[in-house]
């Protein structure tokens, strides 16, 4: 049974992994037939077709293997200096250039001189190019919703799991009281496990962040808890300690490794499947925005460990940057946890929404070949034509992305490299969940 659970588990997040891949693309071919430019292919993965169909212009289809997609648009590079596609070179950066520029011609037909991508002003080029990221921060935000809203996530309440018997510095690592140290005030007053902490202060509250803020400003005080235990009020009375605890960031986040002076009471806060209201869930994803720009920028730094987790002996992080071999693997492991059906779709939810916000972010770096490179371009095409157009100098023309094709096969040479180096990892040492 749980083999079988974690197979349906790696199939769950193949399908939402081809359902993002052509939700992505979508977007590029929606935009591009809306503004005219004629697009020939509509794949949904690599390697040999296994179905396709041609409609109008374009042949819609499905290939072997899951790992991407792509659309193919006429002219996406414009032709050379004389207007027609210039001679191989020998030159192993210009033939770069000259392949790119031929194959974007390569299927030019009669006609299609008025449906070539490089031909569309500037802005209409960004929002094709954009869409197809845009899609997939779509999809990462109905699904983040779908869970925040619909299922409820994983958080600490203000119910109580458990009562220190003593007041510990949180910076101290030990479990057990000495005769010397203070009783806490949460024993002293009487608290017990199970209680739910309905009042602090006076201050009515019924999330665990706003409480802990409201102990933690209180140290050296006298103040009322008013507790719901087992469907009756119970009001004790406790005298705040002063503590080092876990210092928290502006996102009610712990710092780990950091301990500031403040109010303690003395116990630990049960967890809980807790529904999101709309604003709790959009300050919950721009978090998460943060800390996957955060990861996406420290991806170099973690490079050696990953080598070390791959070749050597090294333990692979939690943290670690896992391919979608790994994430496959992971969606598998959600299946076989002891958890309530409901919160296993609600975390295979979160896996396809989380991979969706990595694709827009990582796709729209400002690197050819990916899509934040065209963005770029034709950015940087439309500063200088406007800046031809003030300084009245004759229009400098389309800036041919053509030119940066080298650096672009270096991107891709580095990714591919990054990619097999995380597959291996993801076999011989896998990402787990506990």
């Amino acid at each position: 049974m749980t083999t079988l659970m974690f197979i349906l588990g790696i199939v769950i997040f193949a399908v939402g992994l081809l359902v993002s891949i052509a939700w992505h693309e979508l977007g590029h071919l929606s935009t591009a037939k809306l503004f005219g430019i004629r697009v020939p292919q509509y794949m949904v993965g690599f390697g040999p077709t296994i179905f396709s169909r041609k409609k109008g212009d374009t042949e819609y289809g499905i290939k072997a293997i899951p790992f991407g997609g792509y659309i193919r648009m006429i002219g996406m590079f414009p032709p050379g200096p004389d207007g027609r596609l210039e001679a191989r070179s020998t030159s192993p950066w210009r033939g770069m250039i000259e392949d790119a520029r031929s194959a974007a011609f390569e299927e030019l037909r009669p006609g299609d001189e008025t449906r070539l991508f490089y031909t569309r002003k500037p802005w209409k080029r960004v929002i094709v190019m954009f869409a197809g990221p845009f899609m997939n921060l779509i999809l990462a935000v109905a699904l983040f919703l779908t869970v925040l809203m619909g299922f409820g996530i994983s958080q600490q309440t203000n119910t109580v799991s458990s009562v220190s018997q003593c007041v510990i510095a949180q910076s101290q690592n030990r479990d057990d009281c000495r005769k010397s140290d203070p009783a806490s005030p949460a024993a002293a007053a009487g608290l017990k496990a199970g209680d739910k902490i309905v009042s602090f202060a006076g201050v009515k509250t019924d999330d665990w962040n706003r409480l802990s803020d409201l102990i933690r400003a209180n140290p050296d005080k006298e103040v009322a808890i008013v507790v719901d235990r087992k469907g009756e009020e119970v009001t004790l009375h406790a005298k705040i300690a002063s503590n080092q605890v876990a210092k928290k960031d502006s996102s009610g986040q712990y710092v780990q490794g950091e301990y500031v002076t403040a109010g303690f009471l003395g116990f630990s806060a049960a967890t809980g499947i807790v529904k999101q209201d709309f604003g709790d869930s959009v300050t919950w994803m721009g978090d998460r925005v943060a800390d996957a720009v955060d990861s996406l920028a420290a991806i170099p730094s973690k490079i050696p460990a990953l080598w070390n987790a791959a070749f050597g002996d090294g333990v692979r992080e939690p943290d670690s940057p896992m391919g979608v071999v790994g994430a496959a693997r992971v969606g598998g492991e959600i299946f076989t946890l002891d958890i309530p059906p409901t919160q296993q779709l609600a975390m295979a939810l979160m896996l396809v929404a989380g991979f969706n916000l990595s694709l827009f972010l990582f796709n729209m770096l400002p690197l050819l070949p990916l899509d934040g490179g065209h963005v770029a371009g034709a950015l940087w095409e439309s500063l200088r034509r406007n800046a031809a157009k003030v300084l009245r100098r004759p229009d400098p023309g389309p800036f041919d992305v053509a030119k940066l094709m080298p650096v672009a096969y270096v991107v891709a040479g580095i990714f591919i490299c990054f990619t097999i180096l995380v597959l291996i990892a993801d076999v011989v040492n896998p990402v787990r969940i506990s």
